[in-house]
């Protein structure tokens, strides 16, 4: 019997993933819930396991592509034998139009793309009238209405490419290529893709050309760089991973959304870092956990935030979202990039149980085992360089949030106290803000008060 192996929907607001490896080959015998190939969609990375015993029969869907959610990406043979004839992987077409996203049903392809545009070809197309004209809910996230509302563009003359008819980020930013003006969309969707096709060779992924805007490269890129390593003389091609394109995109959108603007301060360390390190063998002995530094800065934020509300906030067109809950996100560096899982209700719990739920969300990160929820609704981020040895870093806003908090590497260094000179631990701490939302006036009020709050800790940890 046949059983079909389907793309998954990990959480309501995600439409698509891409397949980034399949753990198992043509042939190959499988377990039931054994992992089975790996994902990568806009929220999370994850295994996939089988929904059944059998023998994997074909694949349909190969390492690279873009899909929906309930597409067949493979099928298992629930009855099969490990004789079976491996059926061949059918793989992505390189020139072929990107498969970042489903399109509907095009004319048959057209030959190598003039300089003209060809809209066949275009996956992104905007309407000049659309049903969401007359009054029918369009489907976008708040990230695509907040850029059409600063862009002056109107969202029911936008045909989104997702799942039934969502505009993307890819939607907007194609349109916002073009100058705000949705019906050019298809042409400047395309234009890039005659130079990456006309190239015999093509550049490394970092190099864009001058005056593309960040939605123009994100496409180009997609489009000009190949799926497999590929080598010219001196120098090395390597495709973006899943991830690794989502960052950049999610980081050029962060840029271009937020006002960004940067605040430093320096905490004393001292009397925290005595007070780890009385502590943190009798709390791991008692806890089976190890006690670090980032739970402080945790409860340190949330005093902040308490303080001062207009950090824990979002931005929603032109509308400041104030968040009752405080939940922290806290970024996560991996082998293959960076997540960043949320600490849920930070502000309810104590060190303890920031700690663990801090634990299990990087080590499920890192197993691949995260859900998506788990890394959604986060109210305020934190990100540690120091961990690293970095002295401090000017980290970019993880959109929706309106504040991220850099926390720079722990050092005893002499400072003046009391005209006298003493060693302390010291660490720079910094604070990029959306000056959309937040003045430097409250910004450095709360580092104030996060200092404050470290210097004086009186918590205890047992």
């Amino acid at each position: 019997m046949a059983v079909d192996i389907v793309m998954p929907q990990m959480g309501e607001s995600i439409f698509e993933g891409t397949i980034t490896k399949w753990l198992k080959k043509p042939g190959d015998k499988v377990e039931r819930d054994e992992p089975l190939f790996e994902i990568s969609t806009d929220k999370v990375d994850a295994e996939i396991p089988s929904p059944s015993a059998g023998v994997l029969k074909e694949i349909k869907v190969g390492e690279g592509q873009t899909v929906p959610i309930q597409t067949i990406v493979g099928v298992i043979d629930a009855a099969g034998s490990a004789a079976a004839a491996p059926a061949p992987v059918k793989t992505a077409a390189p020139p072929a139009a990107p498969a970042k996203a489903p399109v509907a049903a095009a004319p048959a392809p057209a030959p190598p793309r003039p300089a003209a545009p060809v809209p066949a070809a275009a996956p992104i197309a905007a309407a000049p009238a659309s049903p969401g004209s007359t009054g029918e809910r369009i489907h976008s996230s708040p990230l695509v209405r907040r850029m059409a509302v600063e862009h002056g563009i109107d969202l029911s003359n936008v045909t989104g490419t997702g799942a039934g008819g969502r505009i993307s980020k890819q939607d907007i930013e194609a349109v916002i290529a073009a100058g705000g003006a949705p019906a050019a969309a298809p042409p400047a969707y395309a234009a890039p893709a005659p130079a990456a096709s006309s190239r015999p060779a093509p550049p490394p992924p970092t190099a864009s050309a001058p005056g593309v805007s960040g939605g123009q490269a994100h496409v180009a890129l997609e489009t000009a760089v190949p799926r497999e390593k590929m080598y010219f003389g001196n120098y090395e091609v390597q495709p973006m991973s899943a991830m690794r394109l989502r960052i950049a995109e999610h980081m050029v959108a962060s840029k271009r959304v937020s006002a960004h603007v940067y605040s430093v301060d320096e905490i004393d360390m001292t009397k925290v870092a005595a007070l780890r390190a009385r502590s943190k063998d009798e709390f791991e002995k008692r806890y089976e956990t190890k006690l670090t530094f980032m739970p402080f800065f945790v409860k340190a934020a949330v005093a902040g935030l308490r303080s001062f509300p207009t950090l824990n906030a979002s931005l929603d067109g032109t509308n400041v979202i104030l968040h009752k809950e405080i939940n922290i996100g806290i970024a996560v560096a991996l082998d293959w990039g960076l997540l960043v899982p949320v600490v849920k209700n930070a502000d309810e719990k104590n060190i303890l149980g920031i700690q663990r739920n801090m634990n299990d969300l990087a080590e499920r990160a890192r197993s691949k085992k995260l859900k998506p929820e788990e890394v959604q609704e986060s109210t305020f981020s934190i990100t540690n360089p120091g961990v690293f040895g970095g002295l401090f870093g000017l980290p970019v806003i993880s959109q929706p949030n309106v504040g991220i908090l850099g926390l720079g590497a722990i050092e005893k260094r002499p400072v003046v106290i009391n005209d006298s000179i003493a060693i302390r631990s010291m660490c720079y701490v910094t604070l990029s803000y959306d000056h959309r939302v937040v003045d430097g006036a409250i910004a450095h009020q709360f580092l104030h008060r996060v200092k404050e709050t470290l210097e004086n800790w009186s918590e205890p940890v047992l």
